[in-house]
């Protein structure tokens, strides 16, 4: 008994690890997708150096996001990929077809609607968009981290500048 015991928790242990490293692989594509309309965005918005360094820190709990433009260059790029709507809400089923696009599976794909909706929710009261969207990034982000789903943002990087 104590065998079969060991056994199974340990095929547990690997199907966890096993789904993270999926969710933490789906994460890599879908930030990587999201990174893809930057340019754009850095054009329109006349967006200089920090926003970028931002961006490429943002997966890092430590890293203090403080920049009202990176709020603004996360709208605009939602926005380009119709991840949220007119009024400025997220776009449940554009967002949740977004990170299927990219490798996640249904059930990730819904896990990241629920936490950026729980997000939003939690910061609709502020006013600025731009400091809204920052704020909303950073409850996410500390939700993907708990989660242990969070990509590696230099590999990222790296594929999203050689695709530029």
């Amino acid at each position: 008994m104590a065998r079969f015991s060991i056994l199974f928790s340990l095929v547990i242990i690997a199907v966890t690890v096993k789904e993270i490293e999926l969710s933490s692989d789906a994460m890599k594509a879908i930030t990587s997708g999201f990174l893809k309309v930057l340019e754009q965005c850095k054009q329109e918005l006349n967006l200089q150096g920090h926003v970028i360094s931002d961006l490429y820190h943002y997966w890092k709990e430590d890293y203090s996001l403080l920049n009202r433009d990176t709020g603004c260059a996360i709208i605009c790029m939602s926005k380009k990929l119709d991840l949220i709507d007119a009024s400025g809400k997220l776009h449940h089923g554009n967002t949740a077809e977004f990170a299927a696009k990219h490798g996640a599976a249904s059930e990730v794909a819904s896990k990241l609607v629920e936490i950026l909706h729980a997000c939003e929710k939690t910061h609709d009261a502020i006013e600025d968009d731009c400091m809204r969207a920052l704020e909303i990034a950073k409850c996410f982000r500390t939700d993907i981290n708990q989660l242990n789903w969070t990509p590696k943002m230099d590999v990222i990087i790296t594929e999203v500048l050689t695709e530029m």
